[in-house]
């Protein structure tokens, strides 16, 4: 595994959500109750932004464009009409700095 430092962990309040970039990759980084998630950036159903376009509640969040929803956790559609899920990435915290692996990105089962 091969992790890049993307941001700080103060770079992302809780209950929001940053885009990141590396290797010509977006994604986007969410922050549920103090916990970080990697997920694709945009969303499988529209192409639009989940980051600066979408709305997190809690582990879920809706894409601004169709509201489709998907769990950042997972990566799960959570309500159409996307049916395709989010790829998520691996991500590790040291200290402050948080990096991700966007060689690892994968579906959930």
């Amino acid at each position: 595994m091969t992790f890049s430092k993307v941001c700080e962990v103060s770079d992302v309040p809780v209950g929001d959500a940053l885009q990141v970039e590396s290797k010509g990759e977006a994604v986007a980084i969410f922050n549920v109750d103090g916990e970080l998630f990697a997920t694709q950036e945009r969303c499988t159903h529209g192409d639009w932004s989940l980051s600066e376009g979408g709305y997190l509640e809690g582990d879920i969040v809706e894409c601004s464009l169709h509201m489709g929803r998907f769990c950042v956790r997972t990566g799960k559609v959570k309500a159409a009409p996307p049916c395709e899920p989010l790829k998520i990435y691996p991500i590790r915290i040291d200290g402050s700095d948080v990096f991700v692996d966007f060689d690892a990105g994968y579906l959930a089962p």
